[in-house]
This record gives structure tokens, C-alpha cells and sequence, in this order.
């Protein structure tokens, strides 16, 4: 699932870097698809044996060692910060993806002391966490689909805002009517987390 995200990234990279161009600096796509090959090589070097935290906390680390700044540490705190929140699971199932997602939303904020509606990653990802929680009782297929959409509900709710943190924050009110690139990143690695559940 992890390589699977990873491949969906890069593959993203034109669509992330124009959204981020937008808002930014445009270099957001080219920071992702280093980080996820960074990933992809690491992961490479594991057996199949690996326990999935330290599956995910050696993407955390492969993004952080490479991507460098603050997107690194961000983008990095996805992972590690949702490992710290699964230690020692054998199976991800709709409880322990909920557990992953809320750890890895918390670790996002604490680093990058960002809240709803400042348009960053945390707009896509908040929501994303809070559906899991309610979504725990269903299916891990059916409980991903929902905390997709609800990632993708925040990166479309975040044209809407008016970016207060970041590079973006100077440009006011011309952020509108635009998505924020890390809420894009988002939407994208949990929807194909969610379809590579559900065998698509």
C-alpha cells in the first residue's frame, strides 16, 4: 500500500507543482516525488517480514532524510507520526487505521502549529482523521472510501480559505478559489490507500 502511495505521488508530480505554483513556489511536486522515492528505495531494503509500524516509520524517515525544509519534516510526520500511533499491530483493520491517521494529524499539527482553516495539508487530513473515528465500525475497505472522501471534501472546502500560515499567507485574499497543495497530497495518498484496499 505504502509503494502504492508512493507511485501515485509521483506520478502527481506536474498536478501538485501547478497547485502549489498557484499558492507558492510551485517546487511542491518536485519535493513529493523526491521523498517518494526516497521511500521507495528504503523500502526496498525490508523483508516481508517487517512489522507495519516500522513499515511506516521507515517512510517517515525516508521523507524527512530527503525531502529536507519544512515539507520534510511535515510530510515525514504523516508517517512517523502515525507509526508512534500503531505500535506493534500485525493487521491494519478500520480501528487501527483510525488510530493511525488521529497520530498522524496530531503529529502534523504539533510540528507545523497548524489549524483548520489556515489552508494547509491539515485541512484534508483533520477531516480525514475525524471520519475514521466514526468509521471504525464498519469494514477496512468501507471505512477507508469514507476517509477518502472526507480528504478529498477538505481539499476541495480549502479553495474557499484564505491561507494564514505559510509561504501562501502573503498572497491574502489571491489564494482564493484555489486548493492548497499539501491538502492535494492528502487527498491523493488516502484515496489510493483507500483503493488499494478495496483491490482497485
Amino acid at each position: 500500500m505504502v509503494l502504492r502511495v508512493a507511485d501515485a505521488i509521483i506520478a502527481a508530480e506536474d498536478y501538485l507543482s501547478e497547485a502549489d505554483r498557484n499558492l507558492g513556489d510551485g517546487d511542491h511536486g518536485i519535493g513529493m516525488k523526491r521523498g517518494m522515492l526516497a521511500v521507495k528505495e528504503k523500502l526496498a531494503a525490508l523483508d516481508g517480514a517487517t512489522p507495519i509500524d516500522k513499515i511506516f516509520q521507515t517512510a517517515g524517515m525516508a521523507m524527512m532524510s530527503s525531502m529536507g525544509g519544512a515539507s520534510g519534516v511535515i510530510f515525514g510526520s504523516f508517517y512517523l507520526g502515525g507509526a508512534k500511533a500503531v505500535p506493534g499491530i500485525e493487521t491494519l483493520d478500520a480501528t487501527s487505521f483510525a488510530a493511525f491517521l488521529q497520530g498522524a494529524c496530531d503529529a502534523i499539527m504539533t510540528r507545523g502549529k497548524a489549524q483548520p482553516g489556515d489552508k494547509t495539508m491539515v485541512d484534508a487530513l483533520h477531516p480525514a482523521a475525524a471520519a475514521a473515528q466514526t468509521a471504525a465500525i464498519h469494514s477496512l475497505a468501507d471505512a477507508a472510501e469514507i476517509i477518502a472522501t472526507a480528504a478529498e471534501g477538505g481539499r476541495e472546502a480549502s479553495k474557499e480559505m484564505i491561507a494564514t500560515l505559510g509561504r501562501a499567507k502573503t498572497l491574502g485574499e489571491a489564494t482564493l478559489g484555489h486548493p492548497d497543495a499539501g491538502a492535494c497530497s492528502i487527498a491523493i495518498i488516502l484515496r489510493t490507500m483507500a483503493d488499494y484496499i478495496a483491490g482497485k
